[in-house]
């Protein structure tokens, strides 16, 4: 005798994203883009920015600097800011400041207005960018927020490429002779429109005002950086005096006691735990050598393209064009090997990144001021490809043996040290290059990719320091 049973209920079909979602998602990526965007820039239209304000060699080392500097500084506490504040409040004060910071640096009539905008834009994106996928964490179907995160890989690639490129023909445009003042400008139409739309469309939340910020850390690390920062370019530029070495003594008073507070505070921004784990600790020194390196390194490659080969800003963006592809190939192509090959892949990339180096450097030093645009293309396409494999790689490896619940502070602590690295390399690869411009630029060019590809030699032997592979959760 057969019993009646009832059949299983059906599954419920997953929940389909929605025009809102996607729209939430352009949001998003409209800030990250003006991050991204905003940060390179200034790699060139530094020479065009010198001529017009003034400021020589100091404001060219400032201009990236300084906004990678507040951007590194705040980027762990914005995100705990939105944590405790709510995401949204967060994201919207952050935007509207980014927005009404571009308006200053388009409007100013001196290098110490301009660097302060960008202090500022660094430090109202530091309140921006962390807010990001905890928004869309929020609302987008768990089941498909996959699709959401894929894009952003393609996007900021795309980013990365494009605004140089637009810098560069914003420039060369002159609109209304304004010269490079619409690159800045211009973010009042992109920022006001973003922001409008997030008004509108993110989802209010009230926050945990239970959420513990590390203000005096953040403060420590701030004066650690400026202090050290401000002693190396006033030294470059106006000799070694007492008032760089005050300057950089001061920086590192402050980063004495700054260690100290994040063995003490109850709530450090980065985890004491997280430095006594060898491959962690190995992967942020790698970390911040290399992107300290290759920050530099695209500063001086975009000063020599102008300065050394006489090219136009626009022509300089499209010779880069070469590098930014390489690094967008690189980057999505290794999304998808990171987890079969893991460390060996950030290897790789260390390696073709000195290749790229040591080809570029044979090539001015036999051609000098008159290599093809041919002949440049391919170690920069070179470069890019090596940086590209390490810029997909070496932060997920970083943390592969990391606990589960040390993984948000390790992701937070690793990418405010990689813009601390960018503003520290900015300020000092280019200091190398403007201390043998005395011999001409093809000189100083040669000076400068020696030291960035020794420095990266240098970073080989740490890999072997290294997880063997990324934790599962951070790649296909």
């Amino acid at each position: 005798m057969f019993t009646a049973t009832e059949p299983p209920a059906p599954t419920p079909a997953p929940t389909q994203p929605t025009r809102k979602h996607w729209a939430i998602l352009a949001v998003v990526l409209a800030a990250d883009i003006l991050d991204l965007v905003d940060a390179t820039i200034t790699n060139i239209a530094a020479p065009t920015i010198t001529r017009d304000l003034g400021g020589g060699e100091a404001l060219v080392q400032w201009l990236g600097a300084s906004y990678a500097l507040a951007l590194g500084v705040l980027l762990v506490i914005g995100g705990r800011l939105g944590d405790k504040y709510g995401r949204r409040r967060t994201f919207l004060i952050g935007l509207t400041g980014f927005t009404l910071a571009s308006l200053v640096c388009g409007l100013a009539p001196t290098p110490e207005a301009l660097v302060i905008g960008r202090l500022a834009q660094g430090a109202f994106g530091a309140l921006v960018i962390p807010q990001g996928f905890g928004i869309l964490g929020a609302t987008w179907p768990r089941e498909h927020i996959g699709k959401a995160f894929s894009l952003f890989g393609p996007v900021m690639g795309l980013s990365a490429v494009g605004g140089p490129v637009l810098a560069g023909f914003l420039i060369d445009a002159d609109l209304g002779g304004l010269s490079w003042r619409p690159m800045f400008l211009i973010n009042l139409v992109l920022g006001g429109a973003a922001l409008l739309a997030a008004a509108r469309l993110l989802p209010k939340d009230s926050g945990d005002p239970a959420t513990s910020i590390d203000a005096r850390g953040s403060a420590l690390l701030a004066a650690t950086m400026l202090g050290l920062l401000s002693g190396l370019i006033e030294g470059s530029t106006n000799g070694w005096t007492t008032t760089p070495a005050l300057l950089i003594a001061a920086g590192l008073a402050a980063f004495a006691l700054f260690c100290h507070r994040q063995r003490t505070a109850p709530s450090p921004l980065i985890q004491p735990s997280l430095l006594r784990n060898r491959g962690f600790t190995s992967g942020l020194i790698l970390g911040i050598v290399f992107f300290a390196a290759v920050s530099g390194l695209l500063y001086v490659i975009s000063l020599f393209l102008q300065q050394g080969l006489g090219r136009t800003p626009s022509g300089t963006a499209l010779g880069l064009l070469p590098l930014s592809l390489g690094i967008v190939i690189a980057s999505i192509a290794c999304y998808g090997l990171i987890g079969r090959f893991g460390r060996t892949l950030v290897l790789a990339g260390l390696v073709i990144t000195l290749a790229g180096t040591c080809g570029l450097l044979a090539l001015t030093a036999t051609s000098g001021t008159d290599p093809s645009g041919w002949a440049l293309a391919v170690p920069l396409l070179v470069i890019g490809l090596g940086m590209g494999t390490c810029f997909g790689t070496v932060y997920d490896v970083t943390i592969g043996d990391i606990a589960q619940d040390e993984a948000g502070s390790a992701s937070g602590s690793l990418s405010a040290v990689q813009q601390l690295a960018n503003a520290t390399g900015a300020a000092t690869v280019t200091t190398v290059f403007f201390k043998t411009a005395h011999e001409g630029p093809a000189h100083a060019m040669t000076v400068s990719l020696g030291v960035v590809a020794a420095v990266t030699l240098l970073c080989c032997p740490l890999v072997r320091l290294l997880p063997r592979a990324a934790r599962p959760d951070q790649h296909h």
